[in-house]
């Protein structure tokens, strides 16, 4: 691997005399996507998740991963019993080169939730908040918590964007502003404007972490051009939204190098899997893969949209590859009664508790959704789960979810 990609020795160093609030943090399990959705299924038998069931919770990509990047992770698993330092090498030259950037401006992980764990390790603290939109991503917000740090949580403006001088004014003392641009859960956007805003006024010392993943959805403007201009800006990237690489894990970083080896010293060695480093620069060369799929997302959604227009169902309007959808009463309910179809939506935010995400499928998945969705509306399926929890009990269970840490 290159020297400019390696973990310095002073960064190992680090690794194993971290300070004890870090440890702490590190104490605790990376939270993702598919641990925040599994928790509402784990009790299922694996039967009823297996056999036809429709998955539409967990913000996966039906499509898997493209031909091109499913030939190369098959090619190279006779070779898994290596680590392969240079296929990181040649996934980093490749990223740099697509977006412009020197090698040293990035890092590749196995996903984006651990460098996004270690920016907020880095730059939270006890007295430097950690400052988020309600609703939001929460691994964030989970990872601040495990070390102390104060998070504010911010109501997104009426056209569902991060308020960003609402962000400003709830936290002068943040370490870290976090905005995922589409928002998970609305798949809404913010403006490239009001990023740079945030840029220009945040506190001395804080970062502004932008969480890209859904954004090849989206029409929406990417920040990269921050990164390349030096700013106070850490950017995340993952292969595992439209690439359709969820289970392979991979990801990456984008900043200045002085703020990327902040990151680093949260970390060990970063071996990754050779099959995800291979697929993915086998889905970038792919020049079809991106503008396809977005096409193809948008078609569904957009049908999706119609249906839910001419049947009287409220949403909230999205550009990502999920939504948010109004059941008009607390949601559980209707969760549960769509798994009673097989068909598995979800996960609530507290903040909006009538509200359940929904993730674009397939065209036929989305039939089926609609068929149970209609059925469910009309109350012809209902949850067998006993009577519907009480306003104290919401309360109480709104501070437990408030409250989460996922431990190891």
């Amino acid at each position: 691997m290159a020297n400019d990609l390696r973990i310095p020795s002073a960064s190992r160093r680090t690794f194993l005399s971290l300070s004890a609030a870090a440890s702490a943090a590190l104490a605790f399990r990376v939270v993702t996507e598919p641990m925040l959705a599994h928790a509402r299924v784990r009790n299922l038998p694996k039967e009823a998740i297996k056999e036809g069931a429709i998955r539409i919770d967990a913000n996966e990509n039906p499509l898997g991963p493209g031909a091109s990047a499913r030939e190369a992770a098959s090619a190279i698993v006779a070779q898994g019993g290596r680590y392969s330092d240079w296929l990181t090498d040649d996934l980093v030259k490749l990223l740099a080169e697509t977006e412009g950037l020197k090698p040293e401006q990035l890092r590749v992980y196995a996903g984006s939730s651990e460098p996004l764990h270690h920016t907020v390790a880095a730059f939270t603290s006890p007295q430097r908040s950690y400052v988020t939109a309600d609703p939001g991503y929460e691994a964030g917000m989970f990872a601040a918590k495990a070390i102390g740090a104060k998070v504010v949580k911010v109501p997104l403006t009426k056209s569902y964007a991060h308020d960003v001088k609402a962000m400003l004014a709830a936290a002068p003392d943040a370490g870290v502003f976090y905005v995922c641009n589409p928002n998970n859960p609305t798949g809404t956007l913010t403006s490239h404007s009001d990023i740079e805003s945030l840029v220009e006024n945040k506190p001395k010392g804080s970062v502004v972490l932008v969480d890209e993943a859904y954004i090849h959805f989206s029409d929406a403007v990417s920040v990269m051009d921050l990164v390349r201009a030096g700013k106070d800006v850490i950017l995340l990237r993952t292969f595992s939204k439209i690439y359709g690489m969820a289970g392979l894990r991979c990801g990456a970083v984008f900043g200045r190098p002085d703020l990327l080896e902040k990151i680093e010293d949260y970390g060990g060695w970063n071996f990754m899997p050779i099959t995800a480093m291979v697929a993915a620069s086998a889905s970038l060369k792919d020049a079809q893969l991106v503008p396809e799929r977005k096409r193809i997302n948008a078609t569904i959604r957009g049908q999706v949209f119609a249906w839910l227009d001419r049947n009287g169902y409220s949403y909230v309007p999205s550009e990502s590859n999920c939504f948010m959808l109004d059941t008009k009463s607390p949601a559980k309910a209707a969760i549960d009664a769509m798994a009673k179809q097989n068909v598995f939506i979800g996960r609530i935010w507290p903040v909006w508790p009538t509200y359940t995400r929904i993730t674009v499928g397939t065209a036929p998945e989305m039939e089926q959704f609609q068929a149970a969705w209609r059925k469910v509306m009309s109350g012809a399926v209902t949850a067998s789960v006993g009577a519907m929890p009480s306003a104290g009990e919401l309360g109480r269970r709104k501070r437990n979810l408030d409250g989460l840490v996922v431990r190891a």
